[in-house]
């Protein structure tokens, strides 16, 4: 049986079908809002979700995604592959020029992917380690040599994950440093305008965009509203026309949701399957057994933050593998909310008492309350839990300088287990100083043998095989938290059409977004 809400979402995407059979119209202003405010606005060098929200309509990829993670093409207009899956080549438009005027080439691809991506982004690297060159071929076509077929290889080239960054800006400067961070110059259909830290974040139309027509809108302006009652008091008073996934508390969403002139949808997380997780620091201190890490399964609540806190929005995840990802081995045995087991695991390794400290994530009052229920949760069955709040910018730091025993997070699994799971496992991929990479510290050889292995095994079923023995393994580990699906639904005026248009949603649909005003 549907909820109300579940309802609602239903025949909102009846709107959205309906508004794409209509002639759109040019011009107009969204106002939007963007929670929290992001750190910066450079994609790849960030990865926190409300960067790619707002700077995945600067920045672009060499394909777009639909809602069912087929590849469109974005600054590659079409591709091909050799018969032996290790050749991949991409033929670019020629019509594209980035915000500052230069033209976009074959040499942009190549340093966006072998250079900026490998220094920085561990999302891209997942992907490099397979790639045994890049190379450009003329202006205006690529060609990517895998060292072996690689399957998840085309689902790898969406804005926020392959950003392609001007060469002509970052080529031979200190890529955190350099000016251009502060006015980020992309390809997208929108241009970075200003910035008022603590404001908003304003977005203009790309005038010389190279998709004829597009965009519709004259500019986006990403409001910065730190007070959750706020945020939800602007969509109904007007000022602001979306909601993105995020920006307002769960117990607001259903009295809004029953507004007039408004549409919901759930639309637009099918690439990212966003997937929270608590980091459990496994290099020391109780969270380093992992019969602890065990009770603190146990001791969780989950059902509990599902329906109370997510309004019933969401799947309780049963492993490392969402339902959304491939390969999930489905007969694994669940962590069950059991304090009584918990309390046995703790017994038997001789816990102490020893204090934890636990990050909330500073994404708003229902990422505050969901600590304070884990907390609680941990202290009945004898964990001393400490909550240590900061800021987005400091909990980005404290987690990339491994400060923590417990800490909130979530990342995107990007519909394959090698993109955007085996990153949190894999002992290659910790790194100190990244905050979306394995943070906890885990390692296990077997575990790296089968990751690796199962990316570019052929056919599908030896895939499935090895990343059922993985599963397997990380179930008892437990080397981080498994806490939600996250569903996450996105409001907005009925009168605001075709706001979703992709598996990334608002990250990269409002170039095709107009008004019927």
């Amino acid at each position: 049986m549907k909820t109300p809400l579940a309802l609602a979402i239903t025949a909102a995407a009846m709107n959205v079908t309906s508004a794409l059979a209509q002639e759109p119209k040019s011009g107009g202003v969204i106002d939007t809002i963007i929670q929290p405010e992001p750190p910066g606005l450079v994609l790849g060098m960030i990865q926190n979700a409300p960067t790619r929200t707002v700077a995945g309509n600067i920045y672009e990829g060499l394909m777009r995604y639909t809602t069912d993670l087929e590849p469109m093409p974005q600054l590659a207009k079409e591709w091909e592959v050799s018969d032996d899956g290790r050749t991949w080549t991409f033929h670019l438009r020629e019509d594209v020029t980035w915000h500052d005027g230069e033209a976009f080439n074959a040499e942009d691809v190549v340093f966006s992917a072998d250079v900026f991506h490998r220094d920085l982004n561990p999302s891209a690297r997942a992907v490099l380690q397979h790639i045994e060159s890049i190379e450009a071929i003329d202006d205006y076509t690529v060609e990517f040599t895998l060292a072996e077929p690689f399957g998840p290889f085309p689902l790898s080239f969406e804005a926020g994950t392959f950003t392609m960054v001007p060469e002509h800006i970052y080529a031979g400067t200190d890529f955190r440093n350099n000016e251009a961070n502060n006015h980020p110059i992309g390809t997208g259909p929108f241009k970075f305008d200003e910035w008022d830290r603590g404001t908003v974040i304003k977005l203009v139309k790309n005038e010389d965009y190279y998709e004829e027509g597009l965009p519709y809108l004259d500019g986006i302006n990403w409001h910065i509203i730190p007070d959750g009652a706020s945020r939800a008091i602007a969509y109904e008073n007007g000022t602001v026309d979306v909601l993105p996934y995020g920006t307002v508390e769960n117990f607001d969403i259903p009295r809004l949701t029953e507004m007039d002139n408004t549409c919901v949808t759930e639309q637009g997380h099918e690439y990212f399957s966003p997937f929270a997780m608590l980091w459990m620091n496994n290099r020391e201190g109780p969270t380093a057994d992992k019969r602890f890490r065990q009770a603190v399964m146990y001791a969780m609540d989950r059902e509990f933050a599902r329906d109370v806190l997510w309004n019933g929005l969401g799947k309780v995840p049963l492993g490392a593998f969402g339902s959304n990802a491939k390969f999930q081995k489905e007969d694994l045995e669940p962590y069950d909310h059991d304090p009584e087991k918990a309390r046995e695991l703790l017994d038997e390794m001789g816990y102490d008492g020893e204090e934890v400290r636990l990050l909330p994530l500073p994404y708003g009052e229902t990422w505050t309350r969901w600590a304070e229920a884990v907390q609680q949760n941990l202290r009945e069955v004898g964990i001393e839990v400490t909550t240590e709040a900061t800021d987005v910018g400091g909990w980005n730091q404290r987690l990339g300088d491994w400060d923590f025993d417990l800490a909130f997070t979530y990342l995107y699994q990007y519909g394959d287990p090698a993109l955007g799971i085996s990153r949190t496992y894999l002992s290659t991929n910790i790194e100190k100083g990244s905050p979306w990479n394995n943070v906890e510290g885990y390692q296990n050889e077997k575990v790296d043998e089968l990751f690796n292995e199962a990316a570019t095994a052929y056919p599908e079923e030896e895939r499935e095989a090895l990343y059922h023995e993985v599963q397997e393994i990380l179930q008892e580990d437990v080397p981080v938290g498994w806490l939600l699906e996250l569903g996450f639904p996105t409001i907005y005026r009925c009168d605001v059409k075709n706001l979703v248009t992709s598996g990334v949603g608002v990250n990269d649909s409002f170039k095709d977004t107009w008004l019927d005003r």
